[in-house]
């Protein structure tokens, strides 16, 4: 069995003790059968942290924390923008790339966007839970929802990195230093005045990564393996 480990929200210190929440006390004393006495792990933003059961008292676990673990590691940034698909493919792209190392979400509204709202609640759920199976330790941000036109004004000083497969380029020229933004498009394509836009853009790079037509979530987790290849060989 793995090793168990849970995100807390607070900030975690040597001899901190506290409870967990309802939920996570469920999960640790009846569904993984942890006792009093017996260890796991609590991360966030301070680090990974072994702690102790002290207490269940009520259904609720009290801990207390003996020692650091892991620091958190200034690793390169990977974002991802993308355009609300429908609700299984969102929730498998966002798992997915939480997974495969993505810093931060940033969820647009297109011409062609055909999902128009998120459920911010369920992706950060989905988002923390990722981040617990795959041993991270820093939770990636999700971003509000904004319009394309915002997109461009903001990130305009950032390297842009989309799917084209009118592109003749299939090399990648990636700096570790600064973050790298990956950009997958609505279902039906950006419109020919969003293409226009991006491709007038000079921070816009882009990159051939398929002959065939992909997918939202299928050229997102592409696109993110290969930019994450691209950084770990360096």
């Amino acid at each position: 069995m793995s090793y168990i480990r849970l995100f807390f929200k607070e900030h975690l210190s040597l001899n901190f003790n506290s409870n967990l929440d309802k939920s996570q006390s469920h999960y640790i004393s009846k569904v993984m059968r942890i006792k009093e006495g017996e260890n796991f792990s609590l991360f966030n933003n301070s680090g990974e942290w072994q702690v102790r059961i002290e207490e269940i008292s009520k259904g609720i676990v009290n801990f207390i924390v003996i020692k650091k673990m892991k620091n958190i590691e200034n690793s390169s940034e990977i974002w991802l923008a993308f355009t609300p698909i429908k609700l299984n493919y969102l929730n498998f792209m966002i798992q997915k790339a939480t997974e495969l190392g993505v810093n931060k979400f940033i969820p647009l509204l297109t011409d062609r966007t055909i999902v128009r709202k998120i459920n911010r609640e369920r992706i950060n759920k989905i988002i923390i839970e990722a981040s617990e199976q795959s041993n991270r330790i820093q939770i990636p941000k999700l971003e509000k929802l904004i319009k394309f036109k915002e997109f461009l004004k903001l990130y305009e000083d950032i390297d842009i990195f989309f799917g084209d497969l009118n592109s003749a380029s299939n090399k990648l020229k990636i700096s570790d230093k600064h973050p790298t933004c990956i950009l997958i498009g609505p279902e039906g394509d950006f419109s020919e005045k969003e293409r226009m836009s991006i491709l007038n853009s000079k921070n816009f790079i882009p990159i051939k990564i398929n002959k065939n037509i992909l997918r939202s979530e299928t050229a997102a987790i592409s696109m993110i393996s290969i930019i994450s290849y691209k950084l770990l060989s360096k």
